[in-house]
C-alpha cells in the first residue's frame, strides 16, 4: 500500500505541472490569474490555433527535429558499433579504453562549454546545426556505450559462436542477428538522446547567434520576451513544444522498460 502511496505521489508530481501547463495555455490571460490550476472557464482554443498557424511554431520544430534526429542516429550508430566491439572483439587495451570512455560521464558539456565554443568556432560551425549535434553526439556516446555494453553482454554468447562457425562475419553478425534482438535497448537510447538534445538550451544558446536556426528552447526565450505578459500564449507554446517528446517516450515506454532492465538480473 505503501509503494502506491508513494507512486501516486511521484505521478502527481510530474503530471500536475504538465496538466497545469496545458490547461493554462486555453485559458484567458484574466482568468489564468485568478485561476491558475483549475478548468478553464471559457475553452480559448484560438490561443493555440493562433501558434500553428504561424510560422515561427513550425521553424522552431523543424530546427529541432532535425537536430534531435541527427544526434539520435549518430550517437546511436557509434555507440552501438563501439558496444558490439567492447563485449565481442578482444585486443589490447580494450579494458583500459572502455574505462576512459566511461570517463565523460563525469564532465558534463556546461563544464566545457568555453572550449567547445573556441573549437566550434574555429572549425566554422557557429550557426549550423553540425556545431550542436556534434558535441551532443560526443557527451553522449559515454552513457549510451554503457547502456549497449550492458545489453549485448546478457545476449546468449552462443549465438555469437554459431554465426562464426557458419561463416558469418562481425558486420553480419551485428546487423543481421544482433540488432534486430537488440530492439529494447535502441528505442532506450534513442529516447534519451532525444530528450536530452530536445531540451537541450546551453550549447544552442552558445552556437546560434539568427533566430532563423533557433531550436524550441531558444525559440520559447525569444518568444516570452516579445509576449512576457500573456502568459496564456507562453503556456500554449511551451504545451505545443514539449509534445513531441511525451509522445515519443509514451511510444517507446514498453523497450525502455526492456531495455533498462536487461542484464539486471542474471539468469
Amino acid at each position: 500500500m505503501l509503494r502506491y502511496a508513494i507512486l501516486l505521489v511521484v505521478a502527481g508530481l510530474v503530471l500536475v505541472p504538465l496538466v497545469a501547463t496545458a490547461l493554462g495555455g486555453f485559458k484567458s490571460l484574466g482568468y489564468l490569474r485568478i485561476n491558475p490550476f483549475g478548468l478553464p472557464r471559457e475553452w480559448e482554443w484560438q490561443n493555440y490555433w493562433d501558434i500553428l498557424a504561424g510560422g515561427r511554431y513550425w521553424r522552431l520544430m523543424l530546427n529541432s527535429v532535425i537536430i534531435a534526429v541527427l544526434t539520435v542516429v549518430l550517437t546511436v550508430s557509434v555507440s552501438a558499433m563501439a558496444a558490439f566491439t567492447f563485449v565481442h572483439v578482444r585486443f589490447f587495451g580494450s579494458a583500459f579504453l572502455f574505462n576512459y570512455l566511461l570517463l565523460g560521464l563525469m564532465f558534463p558539456a556546461a563544464t566545457a562549454i568555453l572550449p567547445l565554443f573556441i573549437k566550434i568556432r574555429d572549425l566554422g560551425l557557429l550557426d549550423t546545426y553540425w556545431g550542436v549535434v556534434l558535441p551532443q553526439v560526443a557527451f553522449g556516446v559515454a552513457t549510451s556505450v554503457l547502456l549497449f555494453r550492458n545489453y549485448f553482454k546478457q545476449l546468449p554468447g552462443e549465438l555469437f559462436e554459431a554465426a562464426l562457425i557458419d561463416g558469418c562475419g562481425y558486420f553480419k553478425f551485428f546487423w543481421y542477428i544482433m540488432l534486430p534482438l537488440s530492439r529494447p535497448i535502441l528505442a532506450t537510447v534513442s529516447v534519451i538522446v532525444f530528450v536530452h538534445s530536445w531540451n537541450a538550451y546551453l550549447l544552442p544558446l552558445v552556437v546560434f547567434n539568427r533566430e532563423s536556426s533557433y531550436p524550441w528552447p531558444l525559440g520559447i526565450m525569444a518568444y516570452q520576451g516579445e509576449f512576457s505578459t500573456d502568459w496564456n500564449l507562453v503556456l500554449a507554446f511551451i504545451t505545443l513544444t514539449i509534445l513531441p517528446a511525451i509522445i515519443m517516450f509514451f511510444a517507446a515506454q514498453k523497450h525502455i522498460v526492456a531495455g533498462l532492465t536487461a542484464g539486471s538480473v542474471k539468469g
